[in-house]
């Protein structure tokens, strides 16, 4: 009796039918290897710490595509914060919101950035929603950052950071509507990836401080001219005079911007790149040195060279500063505020919040939250991050909300939009 041949599948095609599998239902998908995770482990009150000794080699599994398409928030969704806090949607009357910051008089000046405009909200009612709102500019081309200067009490100017150019409107406390057309202070590189222009002041209002993210994953600059000022934080007097480059090789800071009120520090929020496997590369959250390089493109996290462009600038690599806070890889790590506020527990005092935009690049997908990062009343970072408010992506895989800004209120509530769900929502702390 002849024995049946046994059929062999190639370890590279099993990987490839298990990762599809894992795309189209991802509670089949094996558990995370700590320290990584992926939005079925996110939990409020989870304290997460990866190290560059965690980091996998290049390609280690394959390069995913897994794109969220956004569902309608079933009625039992919402975002879920740690034990004491309450969640209430502030406003669902907005278009594609992204950054959000308070004015000094307690407005929130949200952008709009499909749109082009730039819309106040003032004001809290006894049930969580707004009391006024406005809408104070628009025919912006792509808006996103949002400063107000002198920092202080009292501005003159509020500056809004265009996909293209640096702008400022005249304004005073209490002002709800643009008294005419921008003054236009300084051309910005604009096209290709990464969109999104934050701005912040020195707290001395001597220095305008401006994220421009790259305009692709992984181009060398050397021979792509698109990149030129590019993948950096830019540095500039407050008339747009006497641009240069404050810190370099920051795939895209564009999207978070801060100054740590304590220390007077600069802090960026950074997503890294892409397409070297689900696991690499971590986004970041770090204190900014000046002159210093974060390795895009050549390096990544230290020394690790990038292997699309290996061999190149051999003389950088000792050179390439670690990040304080590194992040679950391709989390889309944008908007992040410092808590000054006195309503939440001592312990968030001086910490960072930092909304995750969530991933595209990884299977199953991460982020779709925002986090907390720790500072322990020190000003400094250990390494360490907290899943905060989570919820926003159900348990199929299906996307609902995607956090992009996030506030302090003057109240020391917290407020996030969400351009998933076209959403503001409040976290409070009414006690357990």
């Amino acid at each position: 009796m002849k024995k049946a041949r046994r059929s062999f599948i190639p370890l590279a095609v099993l990987l490839v039918l298990v990762c599809s599998a894992c795309a189209e239902n991802p509670a089949s998908a094996p558990p995370p290897t700590a320290p990584f995770t992926d939005y079925r482990y996110e939990k409020p009150g989870t304290v997460r710490k990866i190290t560059p000794q965690d980091l996998p080699a290049p390609y280690a599994t394959k390069s995913a595509t897994n794109g969220p398409d956004i569902v309608a928030r079933p009625k039992n969704a919402w975002p879920q914060a740690p034990d004491g806090f309450k969640v209430e949607l502030y406003t669902a009357d907005v278009q594609n919101p992204r950054n959000i910051v308070t004015a000094p008089n307690g407005d929130f000046f949200v952008a709009e950035t499909h749109g082009g405009d730039i819309k106040i909200f003032r004001g809290v009612t006894p049930d969580g929603k707004p009391q006024q709102q406005k809408v104070f500019a628009s025919g912006l081309t792509e808006p996103y950052g949002i400063a107000f200067y002198p920092p202080g009490p009292n501005p003159q100017y509020i500056y809004i950071g265009d996909t293209d150019a640096v702008l400022r409107f005249p304004y005073h406390n209490g002002d709800l509507k643009a008294a005419g057309k921008p003054e236009h202070l300084v051309n910005l590189p604009s096209g290709g990836n990464h969109s999104t222009r934050d701005l912040v002041f020195s707290p001395d209002g001597k220095h305008l401080f401006v994220g421009v993210g790259s305009a692709s994953n992984a181009d060398d600059p050397d021979t792509h001219p698109a990149e030129k000022f590019r993948a950096d934080i830019l540095v500039m007097n407050p008339d747009g005079s006497g641009v240069h480059i404050y810190a370099y090789g920051i795939r895209n800071a564009g999207g978070g911007l801060a100054i740590d009120p304590k220390t007077g520090e600069l802090w960026c929020s950074t997503n890294e790149r892409d397409q070297l496997g689900d696991n690499l590369v971590p986004d970041y959250i770090t204190h900014v040195q000046e002159g210093g390089f974060y390795g895009w493109p050549y390096y990544y996290i230290g020394g690790n060279p990038d292997p699309r462009l290996k061999g190149k600038h051999p003389e950088l690599k000792t050179t390439v500063i670690v990040p304080d806070v590194l992040l679950q890889p391709h989390n889309a790590s944008l908007e992040m505020t410092f808590y000054e506020g006195t309503q939440f527990p001592a312990e968030y005092a001086g910490d960072i919040f930092s909304s995750q935009h969530g991933s595209w690049n990884r299977n199953p997908r991460a982020g779709y939250e925002v986090i907390r990062v720790p500072l322990h009343q020190t000003g400094h970072a250990s390494g360490e991050y907290e899943d905060f408010l989570t919820g926003f992506v159900l348990p199929n895989g299906n996307v609902w909300g995607r956090p992009v800004g996030v506030t302090v209120a003057p109240d020391g509530s917290l407020l996030v939009t969400d351009d998933g769900s076209n959403s503001i929502w409040r976290v409070s702390y009414p006690g357990k």
